[in-house]
């Protein structure tokens, strides 16, 4: 029997699945704002790669071609689109998961429960379902596993090796052991090698510490993290002690990791004054490029120069994610990618 595998994420892919925001999702009260970064999301994938984007109902569709406009045509990518109900748009976290096993595609279907329910879910539970039960994806294998886990809490480097924060784990799985957890996380994923940080977490984060706003694969021997250097600033002493975290990881081969550390962006709050999670680490791998949210800040410019040095053959595009932030999520948070053999 083949071995089962999950592809990294700069592994070739078929494209990138979203879900358009509308009124009856939490983005409601700043709709206009969300919809104008989500143009220009779609607009910076299809530059690369296909794009497909779940719409909620014939309106929702209506309102997302008014708003795309004739933006989409002539660019590298197809835009397909795929109308299935959803309670957010979210999909990093309510999407599949695809593991391979020789030639085989398999989407993992975890229970999403809402970020260990925060928030009602039930339809975004059903999605990888719902998206299986499409011509297009209904020659893949479809395995429901009943354990509440989201994409953004864990990273691979796609040869066994998992990246994540015990504490969202710990979090939603209470009275499981780290032993009990990791066997789940092996059988299903492939997993034989764990490594797991106990520091970082962001304010404005309600997932419990996803691995994807702090520490990022960017091959199998180097890794991207959100750091801070302002003494001043409440993230300091948690990141300063993720950044050590790192710094004593080893790769399969016992050799430590090449680390490129992203600048924090000053602190940007909403108008009720909370601290927004603004993470340059939520980027998005695409075939040929790293999408990156900005967020207007002098250092968007500082964390694309990282960037492009960690993904040396790939371009760097900022996409404009100030809006995104507001629902305590960036770019990474709503897109997740099609591996290579996932589209029929």
């Amino acid at each position: 029997m083949a071995r089962r595998r999950w592809p990294a994420e700069w592994e070739e892919q078929d494209g990138v699945l979203l879900a358009w925001p509308h009124e009856d999702t939490d983005w409601a009260a700043n709709l206009a704002a969300v919809e104008g970064t989500y143009r220009e999301l779609i607009i910076a994938a299809l530059g690369f790669q296909d794009v497909y984007l779940i719409v909620g109902s014939p309106s929702v569709k209506a309102r997302a071609v008014e708003v795309l406009g004739r933006a989409t045509q002539g660019l590298t990518g197809s835009l397909h689109w795929i109308e299935l109900p959803y309670d957010d748009t979210w999909l990093r976290d309510s999407g599949p998961i695809t593991v391979v096993e020789g030639a085989r595609r398999i989407w993992l279907d975890f229970r999403f429960t809402g970020w260990g329910d925060k928030f009602e879910a039930s339809l975004d539970d059903r999605i990888p379902e719902g998206l299986h039960a499409l011509s297009c994806f209904s020659h893949l294998q479809r395995q429901r596993v009943d354990f509440a886990l989201e994409g953004g809490a864990i990273e691979t480097d796609g040869d066994g090796t998992l990246l994540s924060t015990w504490t969202c784990l710990k979090r939603r799985h209470p009275g499981k052991t780290r032993g009990e957890i990791e066997r789940v996380l092996g059988d299903t994923l492939g997993i034989d090698r764990f490594l797991w940080l106990e520091h970082g977490e962001l304010d404005g984060d309600d997932t419990d510490a996803h691995i994807d706003t702090l520490a990022r694969f960017a091959a199998r021997d180097r890794i991207v993290y959100q750091s801070c250097d302002r003494p001043n600033d409440p993230h300091y002493d948690g990141l300063q002690r993720m950044a050590q975290e790192l710094q004593a990881l080893t790769t399969r081969q016992r050799q430590p990791f090449e680390l490129f550390p992203l600048p924090f962006a000053p602190p940007i709050v909403d108008s009720s004054g909370r601290r927004l999670a603004a993470s340059y680490a939520n980027f998005l791998i695409v075939n040929n490029a790293i999408l990156m949210p900005g967020y207007d800040e002098s250092t968007d410019l500082d964390a694309a120069e990282v960037l492009s040095t960690a993904f040396p053959d790939r371009d760097v595009v900022i996409v404009p994610c100030r809006s995104l932030i507001e629902q305590n999520g960036s770019l990474h948070c709503v897109t997740m990618q099609l591996p290579a053999g996932v589209v029929s």
